[in-house]
């Protein structure tokens, strides 16, 4: 090894950052019912997973430190981490059997009070074709098409009530109902991502969307030796009714700005919506 090699190795330092899915105070898992939306509606979880982007730690100087992911061939490539927490059991059988709770990856050694990341896929690796991409962008089920790029989150659950479920391949956030036509035997999916992203003639992708609906994310009083993030799933539909859908919408929030049953869970993403001013997120906590 080198001389340049082994100072650039020792002012560096590994780190591993780790995720925990929850609901409120219980772990998660496929094949249980919660009590989950305002009101209470009892649901299953039929999926539960996000990408993650431009992850940062923030030191004592308030400054942001981009971390280098390791390219695993799987769960990393370039800026962008995928975090599984589905398994394939119980309602999940849309999903993988293969799960990822964690982030890895080098920093510039120092001490660092706080974490940054941006929930979605970055713009210029949005639009592309997924069946051609590198892992973890391969998941045809966490892509809508060219025009829409990924879902930047999946999180399905079916409703015990109406003993219904989300179609496996569910439509694009321009779709106005569901592909089985009938909305009150649909759970409830939340698929974030782009909308509004209009395509020039002859062109594959567009050049912009107006709206983005990426969220930086910011927690402080983290230590990435010994925190954890959180996802909270009672969080994130705490002021959601799951039980019911908007008449001549998607099932669920297609991220849409006309659709009434995403107010909610922007709000808890941090997400500007339909017009309104974005607030602090909720869905992510630190401990």
């Amino acid at each position: 090894m080198s001389s340049w090699t082994q100072a650039s190795a020792a002012d560096t330092q590994a780190v591993t950052l780790r995720f925990q899915a929850r609901v409120a105070d219980q772990p998660f898992r496929c094949d249980q019912y919660y009590g989950l939306g305002t009101p209470a509606s009892q649901v299953a979880p039929l999926d539960f997973r996000f990408y993650v982007s431009d992850v940062a730690l923030i030191d004592a100087n308030g400054n942001t430190v981009p971390l280098t992911l390791e390219q695993d061939g799987r769960w990393q490539y370039r800026t962008i981490a995928l975090l599984d927490f589905e398994d394939k059991s119980g309602g999940c059988a849309n999903g993988t059997v293969e799960m990822n709770d964690r982030i890895i990856g080098t920093i510039p050694a120092g001490d660092y009070i706080g974490l940054q990341f941006t929930l979605g896929v970055p713009f210029e690796l949005n639009h592309a074709d997924a069946t051609l991409a590198a892992s973890p962008l391969n998941l045809t089920s966490l892509w809508w098409n060219w025009q829409f790029g990924y879902k930047f989150a999946r999180i399905d659950f079916s409703n015990q009530h109406q003993m219904g479920f989300v179609p496996i391949h569910s439509p694009s956030p321009d779709s106005s109902t569901s592909e089985h036509g009938d909305e009150n035997n649909i759970g409830f999916a939340i698929h974030l991502g782009s909308t509004g992203c209009e395509m020039t003639d002859g062109s594959l992708s567009p050049t912009s969307c107006s709206n983005p609906n990426r969220a930086t994310v910011t927690l402080s009083e983290f230590d990435p030796t010994t925190s954890v993030v959180v996802a909270d799933l009672a969080a994130l539909v705490a002021n959601t009714d799951l039980s019911i859908n908007q008449p001549n919408t998607a099932p669920g929030c297609m991220s849409q700005p006309n659709d009434r049953d995403c107010v909610g869970i922007m709000s808890a993403l941090g997400i500007p919506f339909d017009g309104t001013t974005a607030v602090r997120q909720t869905f992510f906590r630190v401990e």
